[in-house]
């Protein structure tokens, strides 16, 4: 464009009057950029300013005359008199045609009125007249063929509209709803054309109105009808006519013939409208308006301030030179421009709004919101720079210190001491031959990688773990028999099973003059001191403790670690644990072995303890993460678990079972005075003539409240009594008295009794039998109820003479009571025995053949199941088809087989302990559990007659001693 333009000059000879007007022109218009547009666009701006310099504005009196004016409306303002002006007024006005026919449009001047014109739709910001504003267009072909075809028709001007919806990323709309309809009127000063891409700078001249669609093909009439005029001259299609010349007729002709038919399927899109010029109301300066303006142009030098990038060409544009602070309009439409915080419906507001007192109000909210948000920014961006520097100086001081500390000799590189640090940790220790080659290699490794790299990392890491393995490295065990039972009995009571097999394996140790590994699993009802008593021992054997629980583990890298390949790999539990405890014979608890997961896609656990339990394999145990052999075969294992039905049986196979069984109620009384209350009045600081818990109280609370095996929920109970006296000695003013509990008033620090009697019945009926039964709360009385449900069937035998069979009732059984596989196929079985029995022994009783019999457990919301009600149900049967009531005071257990053998149970220790609770001094056990009863200890069997039979015949004498065949 400016070269065209200087290449005219050169044309014209130097001193004439035409050269003088047009390089002035040439100055004009390139000062009229000052902003360049990638600057602006980089700061943030909207839109392009084009300053119009020359302008002439009144001094009271502002209207839109001012604002709406080109920048080419009369040369400046400059006077010419005579035969010089008209002269020279010819001599521009050649000028400019020469330069039109150029192809600059640029140099095309604006018309004052041109009411059709292509629409372009754009987001978010409007288009301010004296701004620019770069607009592409991609899709639209419709609008792309319009526009070319405007440029070539010397007719570069579009309306610029701002969508309604800023999520419409359309290039057109479909109707003028979908617009605001106040827009501006712009002037393509340059069009890049690069096929699919049309690519607009648009310089806003005015603003307009959008009145109506027009269609595409009336354009050509619509737009010769209405040429604009500018100083008196014909501005159109032509340079100086309205006719089209013929070369321009036979390519217009020619492009017509060879453009594609229109697309029927595409929808129809507003492109061409027509539009009229909005005028702006004029405005008297007051002192109000004056304030105004003073208020916005400070406010504008604030946020200068707050944005040095754009800051210098703004005030540019604030000069008084530019017209621009004594302009509202041009002030307006820079604020408009200026803010990036303000939302589109108020940049259109003050695009609508005609009024400029008002339009000024308007401007001076939204820039002081921009001046609100600009100093927000401002200030977060010099937090964030402030803490950039600190760090930045941070490092920077680091590394000279590094620098300095390497040439005194203080600090040694990183490879270096990290290589001294490995060699320092296995100095005094026994490498094996294999761990000690990994080791080399690895530090050989080591030095060759960058420390800034993540293979260091890794590395290094893998590193570490091989230097900080206790290779040979044991701690010195104590073989003192006396020391150990002094430990074991200081910190539990009973557990003689326990305690003796420890003392067993300390004195192996003593006569073998070493210790190996060992592999233990206790295995008992919760809260007997399994995991406790582990830690006993450790401390008796002078061995380091680890406890890791496989309760719920799903995954074998807990325990055999992972492969290095992953990020964050780690090794297992063991070598986490030899790391730990810096010794390769420690004490290690596998806790909750019952409960650990089973197989999945992560492997299976249970497996994997195989390995580390077995030991013929774990004194080359191999983990994932290390990949070196680790001997654990001095390692002493111990294992706890609640039940045994859910340990595999290899695994169960490799270790050795000690039962550890309940506590009775004589155990948990003096666990209670012995360990329980001291630690509860040293955790609640409560002395002994501050609180005093009776003997009487605690049985109660034994008997009435705490019936588990274990002693954890009696803990809890005798917490909670200390816990109410407390909040009663610390609430109380005057001086406190000691509390006393006792049975009398241990409802009001624990509640209501849980357990009240055993005994459902005092003397029991016909068809009831007390059995024995062992649950996780410890042995319990189990009553079996049965009852005739329907009335017995009446025998119909053969009459003489007829030839029809008899018919032979059969009598049924039915069960309730929440029952099990287990117990109602036991009771089957029983009932069975007893329909024998009573055929051989009683047989003119045909009870059972006929009659319909229910049998029932009391407590239905309790799940029951076992084989250990055999003999129970049966004596029920009996008792019923009998109709005598058996033996008072008599509880039994034992499973029976169906040809009425006794076969022996479990639990027998907490089912004594429950029939003696009951008040029952007569027990009847299977005869394979003699052996057990004898095991009790004696204040256990004491004041119990026991019965031990092997078959059932046996049962029916002691129940049933009146009952006989001819009674």
């Amino acid at each position: 464009m400016w070269l065209r333009t200087a290449r005219f000059i050169k044309s014209i000879h130097v001193g004439s009057p035409v050269l003088e007007r047009t390089r002035m022109q040439h100055v004009l218009l390139r000062r009229s950029a000052l902003i360049s547009y990638p600057s602006l666009v980089g700061n943030g701006l909207n839109c392009l300013t084009v300053t119009p310099r020359w302008r002439s504005t009144p001094h009271r009196l502002y209207s839109s005359e001012a604002a709406n004016a080109g920048d080419n409306a009369g040369g400046g303002g400059a006077e010419g008199s005579g035969k010089d002006a008209a002269k020279e007024a010819a001599l521009v006005e050649q000028v400019e045609d020469i330069l039109a026919s150029s192809g600059s449009m640029s140099t095309i001047t604006v018309p004052e009125n041109w009411p059709v014109v292509p629409v372009i739709a754009v987001n978010r910001y409007p288009l301010f007249p004296g701004f620019i504003k770069k607009v592409d267009i991609v899709k639209d072909e419709p609008l792309k063929e319009l526009l070319r075809r405007k440029v070539k028709m010397r007719q570069p001007y579009v309306g610029v509209f701002v969508k309604r919806d800023d999520e419409n990323k359309a290039e057109s709309v479909a109707s003028l709803s979908d617009l605001y309809p106040v827009g501006s009127f712009a002037q393509i000063i340059e069009m890049r054309d690069l096929g699919a891409v049309i690519e607009l700078i648009l310089s806003a001249q005015r603003r307009i109105r959008i009145l109506e669609p027009v269609d595409d093909n009336a354009d050509d009439s619509a737009t010769s009808g209405s040429v604009g005029r500018v100083n008196g001259r014909r501005v159109g299609q032509q340079r100086r006519t309205g006719k089209p010349s013929k070369v321009g007729k036979e390519k217009g002709e020619k492009e017509k013939d060879s453009a594609p038919g229109p697309d029927l399927h595409l929808e129809p899109t507003l492109i061409l409208a027509k539009t009229e010029n909005v005028i702006t109301e004029p405005i008297e300066r007051t002192v109000e308006v004056k304030a105004t303006m003073q208020a916005i142009v400070q406010t504008i030098r604030d946020i200068v301030q707050y944005n040095a990038l754009f800051g210098q060409q703004i005030n540019l544009l604030l000069h008084p030179s530019h017209n621009v602070i004594d302009n509202p309009v041009y002030l307006c439409d820079l604020v408009a421009t200026l803010v990036q915080s303000a939302d589109t419906v108020d940049l259109q507001n003050m695009m609508q709004e005609m009024d400029l007192k008002r339009r000024l109000e308007m401007a001076l909210l939204l820039v002081e919101k921009e001046k609100t948000v600009a100093k927000l920014k401002h200030d977060i961006n010099k937090d964030v720079e402030r803490k950039v520097q600190e760090q930045h100086r941070k490092f920077l001081l680091n590394e000279q210190l590094k620098v300095i500390k390497k040439e005194l000799g203080i600090e040694k590189e990183d490879k270096v001491a990290i290589a001294e640090k490995m060699e320092e940790r296995i100095k005094d220790l026994k490498v094996p031959e294999y761990a000690m080659k990994v080791i080399k290699e690895e530090q050989a490794k080591l030095s060759f990688l960058d420390p800034h790299s993540s293979e260091f990392s890794v590395a290094r890491n893998y590193l570490d773990w091989l230097t900080s393995m206790p290779w040979g490295k044991t701690s010195e065990e104590t073989f003192d028999l006396e020391w150990a039972t002094k430990v074991l009995n200081e910190d539990h009571y009973g557990m003689k099973d326990v305690k003796d097999r420890i003392l067993e394996f300390i004195a192996v140790g003593i006569l073998k003059k070493k210790v190996g590994g060992k592999i233990l699993c206790f295995h008992g009802p919760p809260g007997v001191g399994k995991t406790s008593i582990a830690r006993s021992i450790a401390r008796a054997l002078n061995r380091e403790y680890f406890r890791f629980s496989v309760g719920g583990m799903t995954d074998v890298a807990e325990i055999k670690g992972h492969r290095r390949t992953y990020v964050g790999a780690m090794p297992g539990k063991m070598i986490q644990c030899l790391k730990k405890v810096q010794t390769e014979n420690p004490l290690v608890l596998i806790d909750e072995v019952d409960k650990i997961g089973g197989a999945s896609y992560h492997g299976d656990p249970s497996s994997a303890l195989l390995e580390l339990l077995d030991p013929e394999q774990n004194a080359n145990f191999n983990d994932h993460f290390l990949d070196v052999p680790v001997d654990l075969s001095k390692v002493l294992f111990i294992c706890t678990a609640n039940v045994l039905d859910t340990i595999p049986g290899p695994l169960k196979d490799r270790m050795e079972m000690i039962e550890v069984s309940g506590y009775v109620a004589e155990e948990k009384l003096n666990i209670a005075n012995s360990y329980l209350v001291p630690q509860c009045r040293t955790n609640s600081s409560l002395q002994e003539s501050q609180l005093k818990l009776t003997s009487e109280a605690l049985q109660s609370l034994i008997k009435q409240y705490c019936r588990e095996s274990g002693v954890r929920n009696l803990q809890k109970h005798i917490e909670k009594v200390f816990r109410k006296a407390a909040f009663k000695i610390a609430g109380s003013k005057g001086p406190a008295q000691q509390i006393v509990v006792d049975n009398s008033n241990l409802e009001e620090f624990v509640g209501r009794p849980k357990f009240t009697s055993d005994r459902l019945y005092d003397i029991t009926p016909v068809g009831v039998i007390m059995g024995l039964a062992w649950t996780a709360m410890g042995g319990s009385a189990l009553y079996i109820e049965a009852s005739l449900r329907r009335r017995l069937e009446p025998v119909v035998t053969k009459k003489s003479g007829e030839d029809k069979p008899f018919s032979q009732p059969d009598g049924s059984l039915e069960t309730t009571g929440h029952l099990g596989d287990v117990m109602k196929e036991s009771m089957r079985t029983a009932y069975t025995v007893a329909r024998n029995l009573l055929t051989r022994r009683f047989p003119e009783v045909d009870f059972l053949e006929r009659a319909h019999i229910h049998v029932h457990v009391p407590e239905g919301a309790t799940p029951k199941d076992g084989p250990s009600a055999g003999c129970t149900i049966t004596s029920a049967l009996l008792s019923l088809a009998l109709n005598r009531p058996a033996r008072q005071n008599v509880a039994m257990t034992g499973e029976i087989s169906l040809t009425g053998r006794i076969l022996p149970v479990g639990g027998i220790k907490e089912k004594i302990i429950a029939a003696k609770r009951a008040g029952v001094n007569c027990v009847i056990l299977p005869e394979e559990n003699r052996k057990d009863f004898a095991d009790l200890p004696d204040f256990i069997r004491e004041h119990v007659e026991a019965h031990f039979v092997s078959h059932y015949d046996e049962v029916f004498d002691i129940v049933f001693p009146d009952v006989n065949q001819s009674n």
